[in-house]
């Protein structure tokens, strides 16, 4: 087992940057790409069902929001704690941070399911559903909350695995999950007759088999961590301290969930037509925006183990290289993104001309400002890595809390449908101009501390 262990720290902390986070980046990626894409497959088979069950699914998107606010919380305030544990090399603790987490991903999710399905149809009207949606939003909403428990373990487990560079079977339990949910949506939805309740069933079905695909690697101990009843903690303390390193993925995934829900009530004032565009945006939106929080989660453990382990030139390395190629990615999906836009948003509601309108008008905005957003994610994600709480927070409560909130609030007001349309993008590129002093005075301090380091020895 030391052997395993130790063979893992010179990977982490020897392997040429360039080389590395591509390494840890690409099974990443790929997660987050089947994880957009199936949510999207939910929204192109139920828009055959027609506009407002479309909308539905945009309504349901916030509360998934939610559930997985508290299963990134939960996976990766454990998981920046176990890098950095690992690159100490303390490998007892990190075991119990681990299987903590594990245990306060099922008992939350319990908890939700229970709340959810017992108020379900108040809570589809609070997150903005219109009288023509609240039926088919009831009817999703049901079988996504007797899903929870097993869709917040998968998210504390995919972000275990990756904590400790196992990303590759992480990659897997979500691969096998996201092509399930694909295969069964057409299925389900069409052939069993189920309509939308059909996407929720198979959604519910591939997390469940997706949670046991990544339970396997524990059990089959090819992991250097171990998941053990045994190492359960008895201290308030330890689960302290995964929910305070998970503060920046909470309110990261929380607030993205009001986000929506505000963005969901403004277009409502518009019609149907323009909840379904919103919802078609975004779920686009996402598959883009996946690369780059891959590419970003691929980086994190990397950072926390040299952080950890005190080699303070490869953090800093390992920023400068996230940030171009994140940038440069970024970049090329907006040119093409903007170019084919009304392709895109015609993908799903073909004959609803106000759909077309609004979604390419709001898509092509977006594209303006998705060069910047590299910034933002890069920023907050260091310092969560490196156990910066206070700061990953305010930058990760920016780009959807402190700067959207207030205008998709205000905006629609003055210019109508476009405030919607444009609320996001102008939010991402303040959040990059205030994320500019914050990683310059980080990186200044990173090499003063290198400095210290290279006297003292």
């Amino acid at each position: 087992m030391e052997q395993k262990d130790d063979k893992q720290y010179q990977k982490m902390t020897k392997t040429p940057i360039h080389k590395l986070i591509p390494l840890m980046a690409v099974p990443t990626i790929i997660s987050m790409l089947v994880t957009a894409i199936y949510n999207m497959a939910d929204t192109y088979f139920v828009s055959k069902l027609g506009t407002s069950a479309s909308g539905a699914v945009g309504i349901l998107f916030s509360m998934m929001a939610i559930i997985q606010a508290v299963g990134f919380t939960i996976g990766m305030g454990a998981g920046s704690q176990i890098s950095r544990l690992l690159g100490k090399k303390d490998d007892e603790y990190a075991g119990k941070v681990a299987t903590s987490a594990v245990l306060s991903g099922i008992v939350m999710g319990i908890l939700i399911a229970v709340i959810g399905i017992c108020f379900l149809n108040p809570i589809t009207r609070m997150l903005g559903a219109t009288e023509t949606i609240v039926p088919y939003a009831v009817d999703y909403g049901r079988y996504i909350f007797l899903a929870t428990p097993m869709m917040i373990t998968s998210f504390v487990l995919n972000n275990l695995l990756r904590s400790e560079g196992k990303a590759k079977y992480s990659m897997i339990g979500i691969l096998f999950g996201g092509l399930l949910n694909i295969g069964l949506d057409p299925l389900l939805i069409f052939v069993f007759h189920m309509g939308i309740s059909g996407a929720a069933v198979a959604t519910a079905i591939s997390q469940t088999i997706s949670m046991l695909v990544l339970f396997y690697p524990y059990v089959r101990k090819k992991t250097v961590l171990y998941l053990s009843i045994k190492k359960i903690a008895p201290q308030f303390r330890v689960y302290w301290e995964i929910l305070k390193f998970g503060l920046p993925s909470l309110f990261r995934q929380g607030l993205a969930s009001i986000a929506s829900v505000l963005l969901n009530r403004s277009a409502a004032e518009y019609g149907d037509s323009a909840v379904a565009a919103m919802s078609i945006v975004a779920k686009v939106f996402m598959v883009l925006f996946s690369v780059l929080i891959g590419f970003g989660q691929g980086y994190q453990p990397v950072v926390g183990y040299n952080y950890g382990a005190g080699i303070y030139k490869r953090v800093r390395e390992a920023f400068w290289f996230t940030l171009k190629v994140g940038t440069a990615v970024m970049t090329i999906f907006a040119a093409g993104t903007y170019f084919f836009a009304p392709n895109l948003i015609q993908m799903f509601l073909k004959d609803d001309m106000n759909v077309k309108e609004i979604g390419t008008m709001a898509l092509r905005m977006q594209c303006l400002a998705m060069p910047l957003m590299a910034l933002g994610v890069v920023s907050n994600m260091t310092f969560q890595a490196v156990g910066k709480t206070v700061a990953a927070t305010f930058l990760t409560s920016m780009r959807q809390g402190i700067f959207f909130i207030p205008l998709i609030l205000l905006l629609p007001g003055f210019i109508g449908i476009l405030g919607v349309e444009i609320a996001q993008p102008i939010a991402d590129a303040v959040t990059f101009i205030f994320c500019i002093p914050y990683m310059i005075f980080f990186l200044k301090r990173l090499q003063s501390e290198e400095g210290k380091g290279a006297k003292k020895k």
